[in-house]
């Protein structure tokens, strides 16, 4: 073996061809909470099952997202405004941010963004240092430390790389029965998605609305990965504003910089009056 096969594993090649960003629409008003994207992305990514324990929260035994679990559906339930109960059902899923705060985060390269403008994962290159877990805001990646699964690495969905590879559409998409999980060119979606609310607040629906779009106060440039809801972000626990820590940086150099200028100013007024 000559010294440049060494090298051979890091040898730069040329990168596949841009493609036009894709993503997912999930409308939770037309979910039913059957869990069929969820078993669907376990069996396409050959994911350990878990969530087999009864945890008392309603019908959710799978409670988040996490290394093994890429799709997750929520059952929450709550009062509505006459005070009868009701279930909010929503599949959750990596966000696949425009300015993705994990990717931002990673200090190998291991995170990246594919020709489709996804975010992805090469756990080749993962080191397992969790920054992208604290990094991101709606608690979606996570390091496998489980016993089903403890190779220490970060997984997260993939938004079914190898499928869109081969023209196909992804696993939880295509087993949803209710095209809850909509997916295709993200501009397209996004203007279904605006007539999609219109719809619903025409048949008195006013707590309908979208959230991950580029136009509401997303400090993350909107959400690939977006979702109409039937309540507020809160109830499905998403945050309102999600920040990103690269876009608070400026703001802590700046505060930083000042602090070491008003302490340089101070000891030269005590070294003065010596």
């Amino acid at each position: 073996m000559s010294d440049l096969d060494f090298f051979e594993p890091f040898e730069r090649v040329e990168a596949p061809p841009q493609q036009r960003a894709v993503g997912f629409f999930t409308d939770s008003s037309v979910c039913i909470g059957c869990k069929a994207c969820e078993v669907a992305c376990k069996q396409w990514n050959q994911l350990p099952a878990d969530g087999q324990e009864f945890t008392g929260m309603s019908y959710d035994n799978t409670v988040e997202l996490s290394a093994t679990t890429w799709r997750h559906v929520q059952f929450i339930e709550e009062r509505d405004a006459n005070g009868k109960m009701r279930w909010l059902f929503n599949s959750d899923v990596c966000k696949h941010c425009v300015d993705a705060p994990c990717e931002n985060a990673c200090p190998t390269g291991a995170l990246i963004r594919t020709e489709f403008d996804t975010v992805y994962v090469q756990q080749d290159i993962c080191n397992g240092c969790g920054y992208c877990v604290v990094a991101c805001p709606f608690g979606v990646i996570e390091l496998a430390r489980s016993d089903i699964h403890d190779d220490g690495l970060a997984h997260k969905c993939t938004l079914c790389y190898d499928r869109l590879k081969d023209g196909m559409e992804p696993a939880c998409a295509k087993a949803c029965p209710t095209d809850s999980i909509i997916f295709g060119d993200v501009e397209q979606l996004r203007e279904y998605a605006q007539r999609r609310v219109e719809v619903l607040h025409a048949r008195g629906e006013s707590n309908a609305q979208l959230y991950g779009m580029p136009a509401s106060d997303h400090a993350l440039g909107g959400l690939n990965s977006f979702f109409l809801l039937m309540d507020e972000p809160e109830k499905y626990n998403m945050p309102r504003y999600p920040r990103s820590p690269k876009r608070a940086m400026a703001k802590a150099y700046l505060w930083g910089l000042g602090t070491a200028i008003v302490v340089a100013a101070a000891m030269a007024l005590v070294f003065d009056a010596d």
